[in-house]
């Protein structure tokens, strides 16, 4: 029967310089894990020789620009880095902790010192609001009723006498380096110029039969991480393929 193509099929990368060219050794291929959906799209400019008459008398094509874009839902740490930054990635994680369960101040000294999960360590103070859904005032110290100060380095919250007994909600940034399956990257502001390069290879199959791309050299130009509220959010890459150095920006294969 007749060859098709269904879904968004599977697609590897496999990372061959970090950002500052340095190549890598023993890369390690990730596939992009849930695909939504991708394109590979071909774009030539196109020159044309005009004579007397209306019509071109020759055409050409120049510049050829060959384009992926493809949409894995799985976030993974060493795909972000393969297909865009190309920098080192930590074990750890930082994050907000969004406080939903409230405290009571309490009564001398009036403090409630920020607890980060995990056994993690307090880094910045992301504000405190009251149980009526307002936001309470920072300030220095001596705090008045609706105010609180806080102390940057132990994640200290003071608040006013006033304020004793109520509920409170503490919101707070904090960083841990004991979560086993954690990453993070601090992405530092390079030369312009530089940017990671890797492999990639598409596979898309319908009843046994394949439609195959590879481009062994390609460089990452756009990502886009939307958050939409009832939804998944589904990243998006964008990169180009060009010549590896041996004539040949790409390989394809079908089954007919």
């Amino acid at each position: 029967m007749s060859q098709f193509a269904f879904g968004a099929g599977n697609m590897y990368v496999t990372p061959l310089q970090d950002a500052r060219g340095n190549n890598i050794s023993n890369p390690t291929p990730y596939p992009l894990m849930v695909l939504q959906d991708g394109s590979v799209d071909f774009s030539g400019d196109i020159k044309e020789l005009y004579g007397q008459n209306q019509f071109a008398v020759a055409v050409g094509r120049g510049k050829v620009k060959l384009q992926i874009k493809v949409k894995p839902a799985r976030i993974f740490a060493g795909v972000w880095n393969t297909l865009f930054f190309g920098q080192t990635v930590n074990p750890g994680l930082f994050a907000v902790f969004t406080d939903t369960t409230g405290a009571t101040v309490p009564a001398t000294p009036f403090q409630i010192t920020a607890t980060p999960p995990n056994s993690g360590t307090f880094v910045a103070e992301k504000g405190v609001i009251d149980a009526n859904g307002n936001p309470m005032t920072r300030v220095a110290s001596a705090p008045a009723t609706g105010q609180y100060s806080v102390n940057a380095s132990t994640g200290a919250y003071t608040f006013a006498a006033a304020d004793t007994g109520k509920v409170v909600y503490i919101n707070f940034q904090y960083s841990t380096s004991t979560i086993a399956t954690g990453q993070k990257q601090t992405v530092q502001n390079l030369p312009m110029g530089y940017a990671p390069t890797f492999a990639a290879s598409l596979s898309v199959s319908y009843l046994g039969k394949l439609t195959s791309f590879d481009f062994p050299m390609c460089i990452g130009n756009k990502m886009t991480v939307g958050f939409k509220n009832e939804d998944f959010a589904v990243p998006e890459f964008d990169f180009q393929a060009f010549d590896n150095g041996t004539g040949n920006p790409m390989s394809w294969s079908t089954s007919e």
